[in-house]
């Protein structure tokens, strides 16, 4: 997992509530087995159209928001399934972090456990950022997750909340696999008790 400090990017603006995961990846590209590939049928239903072709008034289709790496949307956002293929196809499309007023809780995690930083911010300063991402050409903002900071060059600034824990696994780019390792010395150990617990025993 790629670890996450500080982001500046082009913000993406999806003004839409109660996106679920089936809207971010539908069930249909859920047969690969990689995490990767994903990205190209992110939102599928809303960037093309039924003939295959190009949505062009989907705000992703937009030229101003190609190789947008921050997604602002609205209030719980990743409800539905668990699956966690939604965070592999944002985050293989390009965001490395959503913010919103709320997201699903399971989605959340998930984001967290695959290196994408899930920002909760107030509607209102979500408004904020969904209108000048929507008006203002080139718009960037910096998501900061050392100081745990939102910021833009027009002085907007907004804090946010993260766990310690979630925290120094995205700033280290830990995931399960590695925070399990990090207590290979351990769990060594205890292997070797076990092992030669059972040659005593028997």
């Amino acid at each position: 997992m790629r670890p996450f400090r500080k982001l500046t990017g082009t913000v993406a603006p999806l003004d839409r509530t109660n996106v679920d995961t089936d809207q971010i990846i539908p069930k249909q590209f859920l047969k690969r087995i990689e995490r990767t590939g994903f990205g190209e049928f992110l939102f599928y239903d809303w960037r093309y159209r039924q003939d295959g072709k190009l949505n062009e008034d989907f705000i992703l289709s937009q030229p101003k928001y190609q190789g947008a790496t921050i997604l602002v949307t609205g209030r719980n956002f990743g409800c539905g399934s668990s699956r966690e293929h939604a965070p592999w196809a944002l985050l293989d499309y390009g965001f490395q972090a959503l913010i919103a007023p709320s997201f699903a809780d399971i989605f959340k995690t998930n984001c967290l456990k695959n290196g994408i930083l899930p920002v909760t911010l107030s509607e209102t300063e979500v408004a904020t950022l969904l209108q000048r991402a929507q008006t203002e050409q080139d718009y960037r903002a910096t998501v900061d997750l050392e100081q745990r900071l939102v910021i833009d060059d027009a002085g907007f600034r907004a804090s946010f909340e993260i766990s310690d824990f979630n925290r120094a696994r995205l700033l280290e780019g830990l995931d399960d696999i590695d925070l399990t390792l990090k207590y290979e010395p351990q769990i060594a150990a205890y292997e070797q008790r076990r092992r030669n617990f059972r040659i005593t025993s028997s």
